[in-house]
């Protein structure tokens, strides 16, 4: 088994937290994107998208997409259990997973990608749009510190693949020009706790 990785990747930086809060190691490939290494032919064999990260089991069979591959780590070793441990639970982790993923990772991936010059020759860039996803980001924060009023975690009382989803979110937010206000003091107490976890710099 062996994780194809990239160190400063939003996506792969998801996975490498699941894993160490699960406390498993997995073998890693580093891929540069610099560098096309992520469209290579060999690369794309295994992702025709060529996207990040990408786990290749013992037997050959490739998974991706970065929730997909927790899953099935959470599935390997239940504890801690970082999906929910009834249907209720489960249901409203996927909810809040959900919703960091459309709400706040989404729109702060779509400003780095039409802002970045890091972008520029890999996707196509609309400067235009880059305010726009900036704002509806913002906005998404200021949902968040609302709804972290009266909870510790966005699912509930324990920390969950939902909060990893968010944490990763506001760091790249952070590193690229999207950073948290602060008067978000919910937000801001949340943020303070998941980034002093041991796992925060997998």
């Amino acid at each position: 088994m062996k994780l194809y990785d990239l160190k400063a990747g939003t996506n792969p930086r998801r996975v490498r937290i699941f894993l160490a809060e699960k406390g498993v190691t997995v073998p890693t490939v580093a891929i540069d994107m610099m560098k096309g290494e992520n469209r290579t032919p060999e690369f794309l064999a295994l992702n025709p998208l060529g996207t990040l990260p990408v786990l290749e089991l013992d037997d050959g069979t490739i998974l991706t997409e970065s929730i997909a591959i927790c899953r099935y780590f959470e599935e390997l070793h239940p504890e801690p259990n970082l999906f929910g441990r009834d249907a209720l639970e489960r249901a409203q982790v996927e909810m809040w997973n959900r919703r960091a993923e459309i709400e706040l990772l989404a729109p702060v991936t779509q400003h780095f990608v039409h802002s970045s010059p890091f972008w520029q020759g890999r996707r196509k860039q609309v400067p235009e749009y880059a305010p726009l996803v900036r704002e509806q980001a913002l906005a998404a924060m200021a949902w968040l510190d609302r709804e972290l009023d009266d909870r510790p975690y966005l699912a509930g009382n324990h920390y969950t693949v939902a909060d990893i989803t968010a944490q990763s979110a506001l760091l790249l937010g952070k590193n690229t020009g999207i950073a948290l206000a602060g008067d978000h003091k919910n937000l801001g107490r949340w943020w303070i706790e998941v980034s002093a976890r041991p796992t925060a710099r997998a």
